[in-house]
C-alpha cells in the first residue's frame, strides 16, 4: 500500500502529431489505457499540436474539445492531468498549461517566457501569474519549456506564495539543446531542493525539428529517480516521498543564506 506521504507521478513521453488535436487526443487515450493507480500523470507542451505557432487556426477555447477530453480522462483515471494547449481568450492566444481535476475543476498557467527566437513571442501573449496548486498535501509549481532557463522564475522561497515541493517542466525541447535540459533539469532541483519533474516530446514536427526526450525526474539533491529513453515513446512512474524532502531541507537548510529578492 502506498504511503499517504508518497506522491506517484506519471510522465507521458511521446511523438505528436503535427497540428492534429483529434489524433493526439486519441493516441494519450490507448497510451494511458493501461494507468490504474497514479496521482499525477504528466504530457508534454502542446500535446496536442506540436510546438507550432500557428496559434489563429488551432486555438481552443476553455471549453473546447481538448477540455472536455481532459475532464473525461481525469475523471476516469481518478487523478489529475497536465499539459499545455493553444488557448484563444478575448483576441490573445496563449500557450497554456492545464491542470485537470477529477472533478471537472481546473487551474492553468500561461507559458511566461515565450521563445522568441522560433517567434512564439509573435504569435502569443505572456502570461504574467505563477501557478502553484495544493495536491493530496503537495505544492506543485507549474512551468513550460523555454521558462526553464529562467531560474529566477522558478526560485523558491520559504513563504507561503512562492514555495513548493515539486517544480514541474512540460516541453517541446529539441536535440540540439538537450544537454541544456538535462543540465538544467538538474540545476532546478539543487538550487530550489525540490523534486523536478520534466516531460518532453520525441520525434521531428512539421517544421522539420526533431526531439529526444529524455524526460526525467530528479530529487531534492540533484539525483536522478527515473527517466525515458532517447527519441522512444515512453510511460514512467515515480514516487516522490514527502519525508525524504523534509529531512533533505532540514539538514541542508540553505535557504536561510539565499539573497532576499522581490520579482517585478
Amino acid at each position: 500500500m502506498q504511503n499517504l506521504d508518497d506522491l506517484k507521478v506519471t510522465l507521458v513521453q511521446s511523438e505528436l502529431h503535427w497540428e492534429k488535436p483529434e489524433a493526439n487526443m486519441d493516441m494519450f487515450a490507448k497510451k494511458l489505457e493501461a494507468i490504474r493507480d497514479t496521482d499525477f500523470i504528466f504530457l508534454p507542451e502542446m500535446f496536442t499540436t506540436g510546438f507550432t505557432n500557428n496559434s489563429e487556426n488551432l486555438a481552443e477555447r476553455m471549453h473546447g474539445k481538448t477540455m472536455q477530453w481532459m475532464s473525461a480522462l481525469a475523471a476516469s483515471k481518478n487523478c489529475p492531468i497536465s499539459g499545455s494547449v493553444i488557448i484563444e481568450e478575448e483576441g490573445e492566444y496563449f500557450n497554456r498549461l492545464i491542470c485537470m481535476f477529477p472533478d471537472g475543476a481546473f487551474q492553468y498557467y500561461d507559458k511566461r517566457h515565450l521563445f522568441a527566437l522560433a517567434g512564439e513571442d509573435k504569435y502569443f501573449s505572456g502570461g504574467q501569474e505563477k501557478l502553484i496548486i495544493d495536491h493530496r498535501g503537495w505544492k506543485i509549481n507549474f512551468q513550460i519549456c523555454y521558462d526553464l532557463r529562467f531560474p529566477v522564475w522558478a526560485r523558491r522561497k520559504s513563504d507561503q506564495k512562492h514555495d513548493y515541493n515539486v517544480l514541474v517542466y512540460v516541453a517541446n525541447w529539441p536535440i540540439p539543446r538537450v544537454q541544456a535540459w538535462s543540465t538544467l533539469l538538474k540545476a532546478r532541483s539543487i538550487e530550489n531542493m525540490s523534486y523536478v519533474i520534466g516531460v518532453n516530446r520525441v520525434g521531428v514536427d512539421g517544421n522539420g525539428i526533431e526531439y529526444s526526450g529524455k524526460s526525467e525526474v530528479f530529487d531534492p539533491l540533484g539525483n536522478s529517480l527515473g527517466s525515458l529513453p532517447d527519441s522512444e515513446d515512453g510511460i514512467i512512474d515515480c514516487v516522490l516521498k514527502k519525508p525524504f524532502l523534509h529531512k533533505t531541507r532540514e539538514k541542508f537548510n540553505f535557504q536561510n543564506d539565499a539573497d532576499p529578492f522581490e520579482f517585478l
